[in-house]
């Protein structure tokens, strides 16, 4: 993939509880002047993850009052619980007391308007959600002028809980990420999980507009601009440039075989983007930034269900990948999408002198995926951690000659691997990768038929989201029926 100059970049600002200012009573009562008073409100806290130590909380406001200009919502934690970071809003802690202001874009709260803010943090000896909540100042009761309802709805997700399961890799290596169940084969998940659930999540387009296009031309301006919208693509077009995809979009193919032949979508500096069942056949690195799906300062992004491939009929080679994720793009899912035949098919962070950029991003789930003759790079992973890779198939044609390695870590990357299938792959896994630093690798519970044994070292970041793992001996059958477009 071809090296852009990076642009300045729009962050949701993370504040550490460790080092946060409290916000004084006298503060929070000057906020609550200017902001107008809330009359009425209600909150939703929801426990979405918890492993040892660790949890992720997401919380939905509801302003029942007058509308609001400004809002800080407060509770307070009886069992030392701490902030570590957060999103969709700024946040503060002193002892157990939280603070959670808006950021400057969901400031705003109409009457019946909801906003909704999450956070990761830590736990000791219990979690219990808290006992009630204040915005502006005011108890939310549930109702407005302080009625006896219920002031908050606490409810828990159910967290991963650890399960054994023998399998037939040679060498599991301890990590301290949570183990999550193992659950039975069956009907594919088409919900999201992963990474691009976390962030605020991702909806794509999801309450805007509807528009179905058959031609190019059609497709390259309907899926422009940042307003919410649905695009549904039926018919492959053929292409000699990339179609830029603006935030706030779904991209989804009708039937098994729309989308595009000769150039890819890339998704430059976009927010919460969905891209499903499309089958997109690229050819040379000319046309446009040669790869299939390129990702480029993309944050929030599920790539789900689509099949990416070389076009054959142009010869071989395609040096760029077929899936790029670069530019500290973060919270991204890649699910149950077949990528085959090709070289180098899909890279997570571009050059090993991009830290400054990348670190602490480019955050990856990769799951159910076909990797079916793709040389390498499934993935290579530079600076992010963790990246989770769990129930894919690895397949190496036995005649294809030029074959490398399945999954790679560099430049300090943390890449936890496990539940996948591997079949003919000499090297399931390499710690680092041609003149790059190496990086680590946990591997768990994989399953290996004719293929070499894996590469680890040291220790990956815990994950913070719940996931269940197939039994891998069944992932080669579950994800060759389910993956790739048609399955939606």
């Amino acid at each position: 993939m071809l090296s852009r100059t990076p642009t300045r970049r729009r962050r949701l600002a993370f504040l550490n509880a460790a080092t946060a200012v409290a916000v004084t009573a006298a503060g929070l009562a000057t906020l609550a002047s200017q902001a107008y008073a809330a009359t009425g409100c209600k909150v939703t806290y929801t426990i979405a993850s918890e492993w040892p130590g660790g949890f992720t909380a997401n919380v939905d406001i509801t302003n029942l009052g007058d509308p609001l200009s400004g809002w800080t919502l407060g509770w307070s934690f009886s069992a030392g619980q701490q902030v570590t970071s957060g999103w969709n809003a700024t946040f503060s802690q002193s002892g157990g007391n939280v603070t959670a202001t808006n950021v400057s874009y969901n400031g705003s709260l109409a009457t019946g308007g909801v906003a909704s803010i999450g956070f990761q943090g830590s736990w000791t000896s219990a979690n219990p959600v808290p006992g009630s909540f204040t915005l502006n100042g005011v108890t939310c009761t549930g109702d407005v002028g302080g009625s006896p309802s219920p002031t908050q709805s606490p409810t828990r997700s159910p967290s991963s809980s650890p399960s054994a399961s023998p399998t037939r890799s040679p060498s599991p290596s301890p990590s301290p990420s949570p183990s999550p169940s193992q659950s039975p084969s069956g009907p594919p998940p088409t919900g999201l999980i992963g990474w691009a659930t976390q962030g605020g999540g991702t909806t794509g387009g999801a309450g805007g507009s509807n528009t179905t296009v058959t031609s190019l031309s059609a497709l390259t301006a309907a899926v422009k601009g940042t307003a919410a919208k649905t695009v549904q693509i039926n018919g492959n077009f053929s292409c000699s440039d990339d179609v830029r995809v603006g935030s706030n979009t779904t991209v989804v193919g009708v039937g098994a075989s729309s989308g595009l032949t000769g150039c890819g979508l890339n998704l430059a500096d976009a927010t919460n983007v969905i891209v499903r069942n499309l089958k997109i056949s690229k050819v040379l690195a000319s046309n446009g930034n040669g790869d299939a799906i390129h990702l480029d300062n993309t944050k929030r992004a599920w790539i789900d269900h689509n099949d990416l491939s070389s076009d054959t009929s142009h010869g071989t080679d395609y040096y760029d990948g077929l899936l790029d994720i670069t530019h500290a793009s973060d919270y991204v899912t890649v699910s149950w999408n077949k990528l085959h035949d090709h070289v180098k098919c899909s890279l997570v962070g571009h050059s090993d002198n991009n830290a400054s950029e990348d670190t602490g991003h480019l955050r990856v789930t990769y799951h159910h995926n076909a990797f079916q003759t793709c040389a390498q790079r499934n993935p290579r992973v530079r600076f992010g951690n963790p990246v989770h890779v769990f129930n894919n198939y690895y397949y190496k044609n036995p005649s294809y000659t030029d074959y490398s390695y399945g999954v790679a870590a560099t430049c300090g990357a943390g890449v936890l691997v496990e539940g996948n299938y591997f079949e003919n792959v000499s090297d399931p896994t390499h710690t680092k990768e041609g003149s790059s630093p190496g990086g680590s690798i946990v591997a768990r519970n994989n399953y290996f038929v004719n293929s070499g044994t894996p590469q680890t070292s040291g220790s990956v970041a815990s994950i913070p989201y719940s996931y269940s793992v197939d039994t891998p001996s069944t992932v080669k059958t579950t994800v060759l029926a389910n993956a790739g477009t048609g399955h939606i």
